[in-house]
């Protein structure tokens, strides 16, 4: 780790290893993840003594995901504003061709918009259980 007399030491960190989603319909949101969102299953585990499935994802560019069921999970409080996970935000170099194939696989992003504060494209849909999901434009 890097550090000098006058810096104060970071932290080692590298990337975001895995976000965690609980979904309140495992079956559906496997699919969604699975068809829609072009994710491949790393693991999969069903833990009888939590009444739960435990799915490892991986979304194209890496990203893992990971999918919880619990029975009869609680709703959030609000929406988006609730403190928490406000969104997903995935990076891609061709917004255009991403809402096509989800449009084509039966999702409803919405209207691809600018960032008026870095001219970036962006859009959002959902997933099955109303978790937003950005997809935002970056430069190839």
């Amino acid at each position: 780790m890097a550090s000098d007399a006058t810096s104060t030491p970071r932290l080692p960190l590298t990337r975001v290893h895995h976000v965690a989603l609980i979904t309140a319909d495992y079956p559906r949101a496997r699919r969604f993840y699975l068809e829609v969102m072009d994710a491949q299953v790393i693991n999969e585990a069903y833990r009888e003594a939590r009444d739960s499935y435990k799915l490892d994802l991986r979304l194209p560019g890496g990203i893992q995901l990971e999918l919880f069921s619990f029975p009869s999970p609680p709703e959030r409080p609000s929406y988006p504003e609730a403190c928490g996970l406000r969104h997903l935000a995935l990076a891609t170099e061709d917004i255009d061709t991403c809402v096509e194939l989800l449009i084509a696989r039966g999702a409803s992003p919405e209207p691809i918009r600018v960032d008026e504060y870095t001219g970036a494209r962006f859009t959002f849909l959902a997933d099955p259980d109303g978790t937003p999901i950005e997809l935002y434009e970056v430069a190839p």
